[in-house]
Formats: structure tokens, C-alpha cells, sequence
């Protein structure tokens, strides 16, 4: 079975003694991971040596950045680096997040030579993709989503390829009032696991894990992770409570 994985985006929440108090709680929920399971926490950047500490030896547990820089050292004051990043054990990044792409215009081009740079360093991108409201209600959703994957992935192999998971968000359905069923999640993540399949092959594409980011909450997590292609879920808001992101990681495929 693919990897299937519960990520919480805390995005810029928390201070440290909230962030370690909120890491406590969770790990003193009870639950087990299966092999194929895991959890990812992507923490603010001063918070991943704490979360480091707190989450070291818990199997099938890992900290990411929520983002890095393109170039591997330099005069870019305010920056972190994948060097940094991997000298610290993190073995995840989020890129391509639909806040990056829209408050700092990250393009696909510069996503790109961000894969490239975490993969250098043996560090897997958790990849972001999704169409904005206006896509979606012009019904071109579609090919937006395979732009994105197009210009920013396929320049890689297949050996490349599986070392990346793939965060679909559906920015119409967040924070607008607007719905995503779990059927419409089904359709996305199956449509680019198609577009995979097309450029890279069956096996290729059905080894790699596709979650979904668009309000997982412990009341939906049972009914979207039950999707055939949906494989988890990238969960911002749910994550920084406790009783929820618990549930949301029960709510994995066993």
C-alpha cells in the first residue's frame, strides 16, 4: 500500500511553549502507526529543533519545513537553506503551498529548481498543487493542476518522482464558504495520479502518495481518506488542536 499520511501545517501559529505543549498532548494520545502509516508535523522554522527533540524515536514520525530557498548557500539574508535543513535530520519540506504561490508569487519555474534542490539533499518535497476559485468555476481545473505538475516535476525521473508526495488543494473550497466533497477529491487526486501514470507509468503513479489539503477535520478525515486515490491529508487548522489531528490520524487507511 502507498504511504498513507496525516501532515499538520501549523503555518505561522504558536509560540514555542504553545508548539511544545500541543507536540506533548499528541504524543501522549494513544495510537499506533503501521508500517505503511505516517505523521508529519511541519513546524515553523524556529521550532524544529524542539520538535526534533520531542518526536525523536517515535517510529513513523517526522518533522518538515514549511518551505526553503532554492539555492544552497549565499548572500539571501532571511532565508533557510535544504543544507541547514538536512543538517537538522528534517527529512520533509512543503512546497509550492497555495499561500506561498499567492502572497510571495512563487512560480512554477522556482518550485522546480526547489525539487531539485531537496532532492539533492535527499530531502522529500511535499509538492502542492490547486486551482484558485476563478479556475474552478470556468472548469479548467484540470489543466491548471497539469501545468503546475508539468513545469514544476516532470523534468524529473521516475526514480525522482517517487521520492515526492503530492499535496492537492482545492483554494476555491478554503475560507470561502464553498464545499469540496469527497467525491470531488476522489475526481482530483485521480486525475493527476492519471497524468503520472501518462508521463511516467501505471507503477510509477500508483506508488505515489497523493493527500488532500482542504479542511480535513476529524468529522471528514473517515469519509475523504476512504477515497481510493486519496492517500491522507496536508491539514492546517485541524492540526493545532489536539483531539482533532488525533482523530485525523486514526482516520488513515489501515
Amino acid at each position: 500500500m502507498r504511504k498513507q499520511i496525516a501532515a499538520a501545517n501549523w503555518k505561522m501559529n504558536l509560540t514555542l511553549q504553545q508548539g511544545e505543549a500541543l507536540l506533548d498532548a499528541i504524543i501522549a494520545t494513544p495510537h499506533s502507526l503501521n508500517e505503511h502509516q505516517q505523521a508529519i508535523f511541519a513546524v515553523p522554522f524556529p521550532y524544529i529543533a524542539m520538535a526534533q527533540s520531542k518526536l525523536a524515536g517515535k517510529k513513523n514520525v517526522f518533522v518538515a519545513a514549511q518551505n526553503c530557498y532554492s539555492k544552497k548557500s549565499g548572500a539571501y539574508t532571511g532565508e533557510v537553506s535544504v543544507e541547514m535543513l538536512q543538517s537538522m535530520g528534517v527529512q520533509y519540506v512543503v512546497l509550492g503551498h497555495s499561500e506561498r504561490r499567492e502572497y510571495f508569487q512563487e512560480s512554477n519555474q522556482f518550485l522546480a529548481d526547489k525539487v531539485n534542490i531537496c532532492l539533492d539533499y535527499n530531502i522529500h518535497p511535499i509538492f502542492c498543487c490547486g486551482e484558485p476559485l476563478e479556475i474552478r468555476e470556468a472548469g479548467t481545473q484540470n489543466a491548471f493542476v497539469a501545468k503546475q505538475l508539468e513545469e514544476s516535476l516532470y523534468h524529473l525521473s521516475a526514480e525522482q518522482l517517487q521520492k515526492i508526495v503530492i499535496a492537492y488543494e482545492p483554494i476555491w473550497a478554503i475560507g470561502t464558504g464553498k464545499t469540496a466533497t469527497s467525491a470531488q477529491a476522489q475526481e482530483m487526486h485521480a486525475y493527476i495520479r492519471s497524468q503520472l501514470a501518462a508521463k511516467y507509468g501505471d507503477g510509477v503513479a500508483a506508488n505515489i502518495s497523493i493527500l488532500y489539503g482542504g479542511s480535513v477535520k476529524a468529522a471528514n478525515a473517515v469519509e475523504i481518506f476512504g477515497q481510493p486515490d486519496v492517500d491522507g491529508g496536508l491539514v492546517g487548522g485541524a492540526s493545532l488542536i489536539v483531539e482533532e489531528f488525533a482523530a485525523i490520524i486514526h482516520a488513515l487507511k489501515k
